[in-house]
């Protein structure tokens, strides 16, 4: 794991064992950076000072903000599970870029989605890239890794989960549709093709993020930041859904 603000939750957190955190020397002076030493401490994990060069040798991202932790993986749930835990999922269904995938889950986290389904086979799981742009998300989020996201919808559907899916082309709009009560699970595509035609059709409900420009603006990650915020907003704000 890497970056400032994700080793710090890591640290905060503490669901996963930490093994070590390594610090890149003669960095500037830094209330994170204070904080995660102060963290790592409290739970007895070793920190070892390296020269730069050394670290960045290390890192499997451009930038990893001079801080890297080496921790247990985070351990998928089965999707059952996940449903107990949360009334709350986003279902990410064939997304590809990992800057879109550590977006997502970051403003998941923050409009309160409790689970996060991912598929086994043609999509960015939690890589290095991924977990430094969700910023300590994943410390707050579970996950369940399915073999096909058409039959996990079938699944959600039997455990009494209202899906909800997102297509720029669908004809009905986000704003025009309760959300506001019962379990729910927001569904997203990948980058270029969208929703895959089966999983589509599975869907409780596909809805459309309207848009007033000439351009469309919304990647993936931001209509998945719109969607799970309107949830929230709907669901009371302050307050997990």
């Amino acid at each position: 794991m890497e970056g400032r603000r994700a080793v710090l939750e890591l640290l905060a957190v503490r669901r996963r064992r930490v093994r070590r955190v390594t610090l890149a020397e003669g960095q500037d002076p830094s209330p994170l950076l204070d904080e995660i030493e102060r963290l790592a401490a409290r739970g007895r994990v070793p920190l070892e000072p390296v020269p730069w060069a050394r670290l960045a040798a290390r890192a499997k991202t451009a930038a990893p903000q001079g801080v890297i932790a080496t921790a247990e993986p985070c351990r998928p749930v089965e999707l059952g599970a996940l449903v107990d835990r949360s009334p709350f999922l986003l279902v990410v269904a064939g997304v590809t870029d990992p800057q879109n995938l550590g977006a997502m889950l970051r403003s998941a986290a923050g409009a309160g989605v409790g689970g996060v389904v991912l598929p086994k086979h043609r999509s960015v799981h939690l890589s290095p890239s991924a977990v430094k742009v969700a910023a300590g998300a994943v410390e707050h989020l579970d996950f369940s890794v399915v073999g096909g996201i058409a039959s996990a919808l079938a699944t959600l559907a039997t455990a009494g989960v209202r899906t909800v899916g997102l297509a720029a082309d669908a004809a009905r709009s986000l704003y025009g549709l309760d959300l506001s009560e019962g379990p729910l699970a927001l569904v997203v595509g990948g980058e270029e093709k969208g929703l895959a035609p089966l999983v589509r059709r599975r869907c409780d409900a596909v809805v459309a993020i309207p848009e007033h420009g000439g351009v469309a603006s919304l990647n993936v990650a931001a209509a998945a930041t719109v969607a799970c915020f309107e949830v929230a907003r709907q669901r009371g704000a302050g307050r997990r859904p």
